[in-house]
């Protein structure tokens, strides 16, 4: 929208100097400072219709931008300037009545629907940039190529204007900047997937505790230190009864990578964490995260039953009941919680030697696979 408006009113306000004949009485002053004067409020607008809508919410929500977050904002100015350099040479040339209103709908249509296109590289070079998740921001060169784009072939009808110099040199120039522009923004998205570079973890963490340190966003981190105690507390108890051997050093919240999905390692756990410290549910999720199967396919019966029981002798059986009560209930899965239940009973009566052994058959077992 703001780049439509940028080109269309840009178009409005050179057919109106054209109209007027401005541009061919003697120069008192630059033809460049005509268009300004002109388009200058033109500009301001489609800045308003760009920042006016982010300002509010940041207001509203009593929060500062950072530089990463100015960093689309700045080349979405920049791109208006661009449209609206285009838009006024469209109005040099074609009567305004007729080309303002096929200016806004095509510029606007040019830029909207390429998310609806493949490859993807058009939808990055047009300057309508996707968005943009938690913790994560884009890289320079995603912000500078639909600027490389729109800004080269700006320049180069800035250059073809120019009141001096022979026509077909300027037209050489003008040509050259454009295509180098179109060209250079080109290749350098041509390679890129339905995202386009950024870097993701950009969010202040809160870490508490060692063996294992514990780290989230600093927005949910009010009790982590209990949640940190429980959570080593718990997987000593898993190891001292042989179901794992889990030793994690590190545990932190991949929420804050965004769509950076970075894998995790022995000694560094990366998992979903966000709202579970507060819910109280994120030492269960631990839990479950220590227990591993050796087959993809597990018997819905002793998963159950692996789970429910590393719940109950780490304290977490009710995150174990909210969690089955979220899955929700049908007479089959209540059927399966009471023949789990049964089993799980029995099993903790048992010598902590027979126990470790029944958990290291659940591990173990796997589902038939039938052809």
């Amino acid at each position: 929208m703001a780049y439509a408006t940028a080109a269309a009113l840009s178009c409005w306000e050179s057919g109106r100097l054209r109209n007027a004949r401005v541009l061919a009485l003697a120069p008192a002053r630059s033809r460049y400072r005509i268009a300004f004067n002109a388009v200058a409020p033109v500009i301001v607008l489609s800045w308003l219709v760009l920042l006016l809508p982010a300002a509010v919410s940041l207001a509203r929500s009593a929060t500062l931008p950072t530089l990463d977050g100015l960093r689309l904002p700045l080349a979405g100015l920049v791109l208006c300037v661009a449209h609206a350099v285009l838009g006024f040479a469209v109005g040099c040339w074609v009567p305004r009545v007729i080309a303002t209103p096929i200016v806004a709908v095509a510029d606007w249509i040019t830029v909207a629907f390429t998310r609806a296109v493949l490859p993807y590289w058009p939808r990055h070079v047009s300057g309508q940039f996707g968005s943009v998740g938690y913790g994560e921001v884009p890289d320079l060169v995603t912000a500078a190529v639909p600027v490389l784009l729109a800004g080269g072939v700006a320049v180069g009808l800035l250059v073809l204007w120019l009141p001096f110099g022979p026509r077909t040199v300027r037209a050489v120039v003008a040509a050259a900047l454009a295509v180098t522009g179109v060209l250079g923004a080109y290749r350098t998205a041509s390679g890129w997937s339905a995202t386009p570079p950024l870097t993701g973890g950009n969010v202040a963490m809160a870490c508490a505790g060692q063996a294992p340190r514990m780290c989230v966003p600093e927005f949910d981190a009010r009790g982590l230190p209990q949640v940190q105690r429980e959570t080593a507390k718990a997987l000593a108890v898993l190891r001292e009864a042989g179901a794992t051997e889990a030793r994690p050093a590190l545990i932190t919240d991949s929420y804050a990578d965004g769509r950076l999905h970075r894998p995790s390692t022995d000694t560094e756990w990366r998992m979903i964490l966000a709202g579970s410290v507060g819910s109280g549910d994120a030492t269960y999720r631990i839990v479950i995260r220590s227990l591993h199967f050796r087959c993809e396919q597990v018997p819905a019966r002793d998963a159950h039953a692996a789970w429910l029981w590393a719940a109950v002798k780490t304290d977490q059986e009710d995150a174990y009941r909210e969690r089955r009560e979220q899955e929700g209930r049908d007479p089959l899965a209540t059927e399966l919680e009471k023949q789990v239940r049964t089993e799980v009973d029995k099993v903790l009566a048992q010598p902590a030697a027979e126990q470790s052994r029944w958990i290291g058959r659940m591990l173990d077992s796997c589902q038939a696979k039938t052809s």
